[in-house]
């Protein structure tokens, strides 16, 4: 009989990652029902992993009983000492920035202001995703991934979501928003890190 992981995430970009990988180990894929009705935990620790933990941890209590996953993921520029990291989701936000109508071509927007001046080779950055499972309350598993790479000058590809345009994989020679959603999976951060924890779930 098929497991079921439940995701505490209503991002469709993220649930459709985890359903392609999930579904090659009879594993599958729902959102946390009723996640939209559950005040969201604060997701103010320093790091992703935190971060990921706590929120498994909180999640997993709306379901007793069951395995649920959280992922705290976001990208850290070189040039920006880090930045947005844990915040990259809210990073535009954070600083009153409203260009766009969208939160995606916001943090972009704002992300390409701060890298103004910025020259190619100094634009290094990576994507990191961690994740984590529980099961009422307590934490049961957790893994890792990440995925080197440059911020472009401007937006390339209309595929995945948030900083994805501007991504750049000098291995593919690519942005992350510019490949399929198979050559994403064997590639990202995301993909990294869920497939060691299937590895731990076998």
């Amino acid at each position: 009989m098929a497991r079921t992981l439940y995701v505490a995430s209503s991002n469709p970009g993220k649930l459709r990652d985890f359903r392609v990988a999930a579904a090659q180990h009879d594993i599958g894929v729902l959102p946390l029902p009723g996640l939209e009705a559950i005040a969201a935990p604060p997701e103010d620790a320093p790091t992703f992993e935190e971060n990921a933990l706590e929120k498994a941890i909180y999640y997993s209590q709306f379901l007793p009983g069951e395995m649920v996953l959280a992922d705290d993921s976001g990208l850290a520029v070189n040039a920006l000492e880090g930045a947005p990291g844990v915040r990259s989701a809210r990073y535009a936000a954070d600083a009153g920035f409203r260009r766009a109508t969208t939160t995606d071509a916001n943090n972009n927007l704002f992300l390409l202001q701060q890298l103004d001046g910025i020259a190619e080779g100094e634009r290094g950055a990576h994507y990191h995703c961690a994740l984590a499972l529980a099961v009422d309350g307590t934490g049961v598993m957790a893994s890792q991934g990440t995925v080197e790479g440059r911020i472009l000058f401007s937006p390339r590809g209309d595929g995945g979501f948030g900083y994805d345009p501007l991504f750049y994989v000098p291995a593919l020679e690519q942005t992350m928003a510019e490949i399929d959603d198979r050559t994403r999976w064997a590639h990202s951060h995301r993909g990294e890190a869920f497939r060691a924890l299937l590895q731990l779930l076998a």
